[in-house]
């Protein structure tokens, strides 16, 4: 059914240059879109090969109203989370005994982010002319510029600054790119101002991993945020946990507290299946 859906939207676009009220056209498909972007599919295989089709149409989509923010969340959502469960898991699977095709599937998995990134990013640009100036530091011994991110933004925000902390993580033999990690948390602070408690803990473990990572950062304070995300998952959002045992567990050489996480979320994902 949803690829059904999915087809019959890829024709809808291509006759839409012969329609007059063409953009109006335009934006209602890319509502559809973004409602399509919602759904779930149990069947693994169905969902990558479901998904790789829904992002080139989404994406053809919204390159024709940029500033469309359901769509712009739902195709960098996309495109993160694609990247995460079909090309970097497998890069983890074969770095045992492919060490080149992992090295590759990193490098594409990091393109992808890096797309998820820019389309969340044209989003907020495009709604928000003063986000670049909120995202550097202020001068020395000045405030920076007072911003507030509208709450139907945060969405948008918070894929843009997931996508970029995951291309970040795949590009440490790139200075240029790790050094734009401040600004990385400094969006998803934005984000965090407006609505802590979006995605059901999702924002908060991501906060949770960026100050793990930040230089300087307090594995503490990540403990705190990991807290609050799974308080605000109701102990469902399993991504919280493993992000927790990445970020603190790991990197504090906790190895029964890594398992039991992971355990943890295993437990969650078996459950809500």
């Amino acid at each position: 059914m949803l690829c059904a859906r999915l087809f019959t939207l890829s024709l809808l676009v291509a006759l839409l240059s012969a329609c007059s009220p063409r953009m109006l056209l335009v934006r209602n498909v890319a509502d559809e879109l973004a409602g399509q972007g919602q759904a779930t599919e149990e069947d693994i295989g169905l969902a990558r090969e479901a998904g790789a089709f829904y992002l080139k149409l989404s994406e053809s989509v919204l390159r024709q109203t940029p500033g469309h923010l359901p769509l712009a969340e739902s195709v960098a959502g996309g495109f993160t989370q694609y990247s995460y469960a079909f090309v970097a898991f497998e890069a983890d699977r074969l770095e045992g005994h492919d060490a080149k095709a992992a090295k590759r599937l990193r490098e594409r998995a990091a393109r992808l982010y890096w797309r998820a990134h820019r389309h969340a990013m044209a989003a907020l640009e495009l709604n928000n002319p003063d986000l670049l100036k909120a995202l550097q530091p202020a001068p020395e011994g000045r405030n920076g510029p007072a911003f507030r991110l509208p709450a139907d933004q945060v969405g948008v925000a918070y894929w843009a600054a997931a996508s970029w902390g995951a291309h970040i993580a795949l590009s440490k033999d790139k200075p240029d790119v790790v050094a734009d990690l401040p600004l990385a948390i400094r969006l998803a602070t934005l984000a965090w101002n407006a609505d802590p408690e979006h995605g059901n803990g999702s924002l908060a473990s991501l906060m949770g991993t960026f100050e793990a990572a930040r230089p300087g950062g307090s594995l503490r304070q990540a403990q705190s945020y990991f807290d609050r995300a799974i308080e605000a998952g109701r102990g469902r959002n399993a991504g919280a946990f493993v992000a927790q045992a990445e970020a603190v567990a790991l990197a504090s050489g906790d190895r029964v507290a890594f398992e039991a996480l992971l355990q943890q979320a295993i437990a969650i994902s078996s459950k809500h299946r």
